[in-house]
């Protein structure tokens, strides 16, 4: 009888094991800059950027701000991402006020997002995008391409850890981004 117990004891030693490497091995495709806690705008809610990251599938991150002549691409990006998410894409956004064109307050980046832009995609806290105080996906974004130069830039990140910018003027429908991202679904 003790025998058959320690058996079972170490199968299930085994069989835990196996699980937790398996479990590892499933985070390890997440690329480390993105296994960062952001709090979800306007709300105590934190979420894990690898939870929206999906292996071999696009997600776009954007710098935006509340009160520029680029804010009316929330609209294009929401376009953007109700079109292409039931394929893969993913889309986040990220309200900064390092160009002094963010509103001061998360309730009011909030208000303008979601009921004026009617943006579903996921919007995160008030960051900082570029700098030594630069959040460290932001800076490590701009280690691979370039420092974002003024509101609405957008990181492409694509399979085997692709990164590939695109500036405030660049529209997100019916440009070379749509094109990009299509060529990555």
């Amino acid at each position: 009888m003790q025998r058959l117990l320690f058996l079972l004891f170490s199968f299930s030693l085994i069989f835990s094991f196996s699980l937790a490497t398996a479990n590892a091995s499933d985070d390890s495709s997440c690329p480390h800059y993105l296994d960062v806690e952001v709090r979800k705008l306007n709300s105590k809610t934190q979420v894990n950027l690898c939870s929206l990251y999906q292996a071999q599938k696009p997600l776009l991150v954007v710098n935006t701000a509340s009160h520029c002549g680029f804010t009316k691409q929330f609209s294009g990006l929401e376009a953007l991402y109700k079109k292409y998410k039931q394929r893969g894409l993913t889309v986040v956004g990220f309200p900064s006020n390092d160009f002094k064109q963010e509103e001061k307050s998360e309730e009011g980046t909030a208000r303008i997002c979601y009921k004026n832009y009617g943006v579903t995609f996921p919007m995160f806290e008030h960051v900082k995008v570029k700098g030594e105080d630069a959040h460290s996906l932001f800076s490590y974004l701009a280690s691979k391409t370039r420092e974002p130069k003024w509101n609405f830039n957008k990181y492409l990140i694509t399979k085997n850890d692709g990164v590939t910018h695109f500036g405030s003027r660049v529209k997100p429908l019916e440009s070379d981004l749509e094109k990009a991202i299509l060529s990555n679904l």
